[in-house]
């Protein structure tokens, strides 16, 4: 059974159709990428499995669960899902350590001591176990990313969201976070994320799927998408980021 399966999701925001009867399946361990430009749709997806939109028609499921049935409770499915987003989103009236075991003590009902004992682990993971009584202020946007990914990671989610993590960091940061990410897969995370970053994708991938207006165009192996593009959408996006 997959960990996240999308099936005929359509999303609208009035007349404008972002998700087109998308279907989508994510295995356990997988990591998928999701690329395309700018109004693809490929944040809007995420923003749906996570419950933070509404989809107008289609189901998602969750190993197996209809999290989009009316009845869901959005908190308890949202408490099995990390995520990252462009920007941090720390808290910055609390400290390094208190925002990774924040969702862990007052969602999961973790107590204090085994939360900060957990936490303390991740950051040292994450390279900032001499940060953890700082406030976000005082790290790079590098350090502070990495400080979001062991806060969505503290509670061993069945899946990671990632969206676009790296934007808003500059080029020399970039690499910090994904090797992060790399390592997170080499651990056997489930992860969805979307990039723009095509080496990362390349390399870090198991999959790589093409949105454009809402649909796959095209999906497959890294090699295969990114390297040897079967559709001509696809070619044409690629070649607009090469260099020249």
């Amino acid at each position: 059974m997959s960990v996240l399966a999308l099936e005929g999701v359509v999303k609208a925001f009035g007349d404008q159709v972002v998700l087109d009867a998308l279907d989508l399946e994510v295995a356990e361990h997988e990591v998928v990428v999701l690329i395309g430009a700018s109004g693809s749709g490929k944040s809007t997806l995420l923003r749906c499995v996570n419950l933070l939109e509404p989809v107008d028609d289609g189901r998602i499921r969750l190993d197996g669960e209809d999290v989009t049935d009316p009845r869901t409770d959005a908190d308890a499915v949202r408490a099995r899902i990390g995520v990252v987003f462009q920007q941090f989103n720390l808290f910055p009236h609390r400290s390094v350590l208190d925002n990774v075991t924040l969702a862990a003590r007052h969602v999961h009902r973790t107590p204090k001591a085994e939360a900060e004992t957990r936490g303390r682990r991740l950051l040292e993971r994450v390279g900032l176990a001499d940060r953890a009584g700082e406030y976000p202020d005082r790290l790079s946007g590098g350090q502070q990313q990495r400080v979001a990914i062991a806060r969505a990671i503290m509670t061993e989610p069945r899946l990671l969201l990632l969206d676009e993590i790296t934007s808003a960091l500059d080029p020399q940061l970039v690499g910090e976070v994904l090797d992060l990410v790399a390592e997170l897969k080499d651990a056997g995370s489930t992860i969805l994320m979307t990039t723009h970053e095509m080496h990362f994708a390349e390399h870090a991938a198991d999959r790589v799927v093409f949105l454009q207006g809402g649909r796959i165009v095209e999906q497959g192996p890294p090699e295969q998408v990114l390297r040897d593009p079967q559709h001509e959408s696809t070619r044409a996006f690629l070649s607009r980021l090469r260099p020249r």
